[in-house]
């Protein structure tokens, strides 16, 4: 068969040149024909397993374009998990997205295809911290952020996201008939969080190490280098940056800021990848930095993933007991009635500093 671009089969150019279109600007030539042909072995290994690759945002563009099922934010993912009728699940993401995954998902079978993909965040209090708080704050509702071990979410009384922490709180508080929710275990989603709702908040010093980095010094760089672009900010960022922002929203409402309004110039303060996965769709957007890789997400590659459904190695389990209550957490927000309104582009913008407690 005759060679085709980059010295692909024509068979193998035709069915990854759409992937090509999207992750050229990021993915070399040279490195391409390697890709190609395990983006070709992985996708024809989905088939043969009856399997599906969940893709997180901050995944790699060969990996979020080239073999992800369903791409998005950690707990959009769980859900695909939970309404595909795929027998195994391959996490492109971090070890709690697994987790939650097999939460949602007891009968699949969900594999990570590297087992040191951990998270920061996560790894920054444990189900028994979490029991101790309770102590201390005896009839205080725990709402903990979906970036969490199923150990620490088992002992929560309902889970949050960034897009929908505020909404949470809120209906926690008015559910237990208390003025004040224990917002765990990020620090600075807490703070921004209390700043949008008269909730008191407690809040653990847990941080993302990704978004902890940056400061409000960056977002003034940037302004006075492009001073026509719209900065956006996840809420995992300490508050001056938030302020000093645009926007602020999660992956998802980020995503769903720049498909819809095609800005001219925009800066993603969040994991660098995010960034490249979204300008494959708008390829007219022009994506400043700066950005942070997360090491962790990283981890995740073509070859690993690959290696993961061929051999059905890592496989996530959780134990029942701890499983069950951890469902009851994630589904009570799952099941909130109206209005659990998306994200507005202001949601997390501080407009006044607010002290929270800091355990």
């Amino acid at each position: 068969m005759a060679d085709g671009m980059f010295g692909l089969s024509d068979e193998l150019a035709r069915e990854t040149a759409p992937v090509w279109a999207k992750v050229k600007d990021h993915v070399t030539p040279m490195e391409w024909p390697a890709q190609a042909a395990l983006i070709h072995e992985i996708n024809q290994l989905k088939r043969e397993r009856d399997a599906v690759i969940l893709a997180h945002n901050y995944m790699t563009p060969e990996i979020f374009h080239g073999v992800g099922d369903y791409v998005g934010d950690s707990l959009g993912l769980a859900k695909e998990a939970a309404r595909s009728t795929a027998k195994i699940i391959v996490q492109a993401g971090v070890h709690f997205m697994a987790e939650t995954s097999k939460i949602l998902s007891p009968e699949k079978m969900v594999l990570i295809p590297d087992l040191k993909a951990g998270c920061s965040l996560a790894a920054s209090i444990t189900g028994a911290d979490v029991r101790l708080i309770k102590q201390r704050y005896p009839g205080l509702p725990v709402v903990t952020y979906v970036n969490t071990t199923a150990d620490v979410k088992a002992e929560t009384d309902i889970c949050c996201t960034s897009a929908n922490a505020v909404q949470v709180v809120e209906w926690a508080a008015k559910e237990w008939g208390v003025d004040r929710v224990i917002l765990i275990p990020d620090e600075f989603l807490a703070r921004n969080v209390a700043a949008q709702t008269t909730v008191g908040i407690i809040a653990w010093q847990g941080r993302c190490e990704v978004h902890e980095r940056f400061t409000a010094d960056d977002i003034a760089e940037m302004r006075a280098a492009y001073p026509n672009a719209e900065i956006l900010a996840h809420p995992e960022c300490p508050e001056e940056v938030l302020s000093a922002a645009d926007f602020a929203g999660s992956t998802a409402a980020m995503t769903d800021y720049v498909m819809q309004r095609q800005p001219k110039q925009v800066v993603l303060i969040t994991e660098c990848s995010m960034a490249s996965n979204i300008k494959g769709d708008v390829p007219g957007v022009d994506f400043i930095g700066p950005c942070n890789l997360c090491p962790y997400m990283q981890r995740i590659t073509l070859t690993n993933i690959r290696d993961a459904l061929l051999h059905l190695q890592f496989e996530v389990t959780v134990p029942e007991d701890m499983a069950e209550r951890a469902r009851l957490a994630v589904q009570r927000m799952v099941d909130l009635p109206p209005p659990l309104v998306p994200a507005r582009y202001d949601l997390f913008k501080a407009r006044h500093h607010v002290a929270v407690e800091l355990i």
